[in-house]
């Protein structure tokens, strides 16, 4: 898991911004809004190029956190179709979407978010910041 966070803090340095859709600008990935029924958003690399689907009926909030968990997938599991391992495989594809959320809570809680309000309940944190108390937690183990 100290892989994801260093990961980040690279990505971070070299595009010198946590926004999400900045950083997917300079990837020059693909970011497609559509009206997705069920799924918030899922990453698809089809002919070496990193497509991101993103359900446009979402609030920005939702929208920027959902981007920076399919931009988790595009970055550790690039080539790994978990749509189709959910489908028609037997892989279990929850630590993938956990290692997203991760890759996500990383890159939107800076690590001096997290000092600033240090000692705050996760369900002070998770009203602060907007974010489910699980995903808090995640992002404080």
């Amino acid at each position: 898991m100290k892989d994801i966070k260093s990961k980040v803090d690279k990505l971070v340095r070299f595009y010198k911004t946590r926004d999400p859709f900045e950083m997917v600008k300079g990837m020059n990935a693909i970011l497609v809004y559509y009206p997705l029924v069920g799924v918030r958003g899922f990453y698809q690399y089809f002919k070496r190029n990193n497509i991101i689907y993103i359900d446009e009926s979402l609030s920005d909030f939702d929208k920027k956190f959902v981007l920076a968990h399919e931009l988790g997938h595009m970055v550790l599991h690039k080539k790994s179709n978990a749509i189709f391992m959910d489908t028609r495989t037997c892989l279990k594809t929850s630590s993938f979407e956990m290692e997203a959320d991760l890759f996500a809570m990383h890159l939107l809680v800076s690590d001096e978010d997290v000092e600033e309000y240090k000692g705050y309940t996760l369900e002070q944190l998770s009203r602060i910041m907007g974010y489910h108390q699980k995903l808090i937690e995640l992002r404080l183990k």
